[in-house]
């Protein structure tokens, strides 16, 4: 598409859950449900349309052994973008990709900053490692280096122990995640296990990623608190293989972990069920690949949630949560168009039509 045309898409614009458009046209970039008073070079296209999917935790610049090299982060960030994930919150890396903003054909990063871990309790080369007297500097310090916000590791295994233990005491993580919130950041926490989550929550955590270890008890806490979760169901399905490579040497894990994905489903669906916020993210990046998004969706459908539901998580809903528009009259032109209603079927994800970022079609 040539500078100065005009893409103009037909079908049926979803541009929230109760609100659908016949059409939308962008125009230097924006988009406007307005036909321009000039439009001479005109390229249309047809289908089904989505304001550009999110990935609300994916790890660009990072993989199983901690921070990659520029080219490497490049086709991570372009694989999530060619699957149509246009809007990513970085949930944690090593690497410093900040040159990526200044790229017009890649996606929208919100930084983490990188993961704050206590000393040897986290994967090698990923985090900060550090004690619970250092914890609030730390959460100070990544909070004025990311985008509003800071990730935690809240649980992990404990050696000793041979099973997953919480990291931080609850003073320490009061401090500093009032100390975020001072700064204008809100805090996650990579949480495994259900003992980290009572003093999380205490402290005023705003999120939980993968949150397999959500009780009965904690769960109407979270939802009157408003904490959101991201179950990262493409992830929790890796733990029976770690478990059995894990099981000689640590078989009460093992055993904690093949509990935690047997009921994955029901512990995500019964937090929706409560009015948890629940959004998409694939925990790309370390073990996973990246473009996964359309799977992390058709996971949440098996949890409960319905398509449109499912969709919100990857979308609309996703956006609003992390302040971004969708899409909206004067609003950056990002979405994807698929040839079928991903209402219908959320597996129509996996097959974008177009893919449209900064009011141009890329990939």
């Amino acid at each position: 598409m040539s500078d100065g045309a005009v893409l103009h898409v037909r079908g049926r614009v979803l541009v929230g859950p109760e609100d659908v458009r016949d059409e939308l046209w962008v125009v230097d970039g924006r988009v406007s449900f307005t036909r321009p008073p000039s439009a001479g070079d005109v390229r249309t296209v047809t289908g089904w349309v989505l304001p550009g999917l999110v990935d609300a935790h994916c790890h660009v610049g990072l993989d199983a052994h901690g921070a990659v090299d520029a080219e490497t982060s490049e086709k991570q960030a372009l694989t999530d973008r060619d699957a149509g994930t246009l809007l990513i919150r970085d949930a944690g890396s090593a690497a410093d990709t900040r040159w990526i903003d200044e790229r017009e054909d890649l996606p929208r990063i919100i930084r983490a900053g990188r993961h704050i871990a206590r000393t040897r309790r986290y994967i090698r080369n990923y985090a900060h490692e550090i004690e619970p007297g250092d914890l609030a500097a730390y959460v100070r310090a990544e909070a004025r280096r990311g985008d509003g916000w800071v990730k935690l590791v809240g649980d992990w295994i404990d050696r000793e122990r041979g099973d997953l233990t919480a990291c931080w005491p609850g003073d320490a993580l009061a401090e500093a995640i009032a100390a975020a919130h001072e700064e204008g950041a809100r805090v996650t926490a990579h949480c495994f296990a259900a003992e980290s989550l009572p003093d999380l929550l205490a402290a005023g955590i705003d999120c939980v990623e993968h949150a397999t270890g959500l009780t009965e008890e904690l769960i109407p806490v979270f939802a009157r608190r408003g904490v959101a979760i991201v179950p990262t169901l493409v992830n929790i399905a890796t733990f029976p293989a770690l478990a059995a490579g894990g099981e000689g040497k640590f078989p009460a894990w093992a055993a904690h972990m093949r509990r935690l994905h047997e009921r994955r489903y029901d512990t995500v669906g019964a937090a929706h069920d409560a009015g948890i916020p629940v959004f998409v993210g694939t925990d790309a990046g370390g073990s996973l690949a990246h473009g996964l998004v359309a799977d992390e969706v058709a996971e949440l459908v098996k949890a409960g949630l319905s398509p449109a539901e499912a969709l919100s998580a990857a979308s609309w809903g996703a956006r609003e949560w992390l302040g971004r528009p969708g899409l909206a009259e004067g609003a950056p032109a990002d979405f994807v168009v698929y040839a079928e209603d991903p209402r219908a079927d959320v597996r129509v994800l996996a097959d974008p039509r177009l893919v449209v970022l900064r009011g141009r079609p890329v990939g």
